[in-house]
């Protein structure tokens, strides 16, 4: 018995993977294919696509948005979750990879639900704001540049519905959210955003330890 978080050692892990995952073989292909690339470390855990994914059908959850796609593996799983009447809309910056998503998402037969658009992300989430969409969304997962995970925090706010989640992803960046006077752009704003969400009334707050740190946010 603990009060507190396990550590995962490698045994754990694989144990964790063994009894719980249930990955299908295109989502296993579609993360083989991105380990090989350079940009490998952006990918998401797999438990941690599976979890997002339960967490569409929790909350039944049919507008969704994300705000960094990569090669599309957490996009598959909620695309797959929300149903055919679900639409998701990924903002990432063009790339190899935008090729690597769609060819996916075609073969698992939701690329119809799936709405990519390939501009700096604060640009779209604006175009949507002045669109009328705010307070439509019921889910936001934000998996982009860290230096603007605060900006995209409030657009957040804005475009979520009133109970809808907000999911930040790299939260726990790989303990280096504990540097007292950290050179990088990114942890100084991963740390600001935890800071401020602990007293941001707006929402209701979870950080889990999983994958490299997902924090929920239930917009109140």
């Amino acid at each position: 018995m603990t009060a507190r978080t396990l550590s995962l050692d490698d045994a754990l892990y694989r144990y964790l993977l063994d009894v719980s995952l249930r990955e299908t073989p295109l989502l296993a292909r579609l993360r083989e294919e991105t380990q090989a690339m350079p940009m490998a470390r952006w990918q998401i855990a797999p438990e941690q696509g599976q979890f997002m994914a339960l967490l569409v059908k929790l909350t039944g959850a049919r507008k969704l948005l994300e705000v960094g796609t990569f090669t599309g593996y957490s996009a598959l799983c909620m695309a797959e979750a929300m149903g055919a009447d679900g639409r998701l809309i990924c903002c990432d910056l063009p790339g190899d990879y935008n090729a690597i998503a769609q060819r996916y998402w075609q073969e698992a037969g939701v690329s119809t639900r799936i709405d990519l658009r390939l501009a700096p992300a604060l640009e779209t989430l604006g175009a949507l704001e002045r669109g009328g969409q705010s307070e439509s969304f019921d889910l936001i997962f934000i998996d982009a540049d860290k230096a603007n995970y605060p900006a995209y925090l409030e657009h957040s706010l804005v475009l979520a519905r009133r109970g809808g989640l907000i999911l930040f992803d790299n939260t726990l960046w790989s303990g280096r959210v504990l540097e007292t006077s950290p050179d990088s752009a990114d942890t100084r704003a991963i740390q600001a955003l935890n800071r401020w969400l602990k007293q941001d009334q707006r929402v209701d707050l979870s950080l889990l330890p999983l994958g490299d740190g997902l924090t929920l946010c239930r917009k109140r």
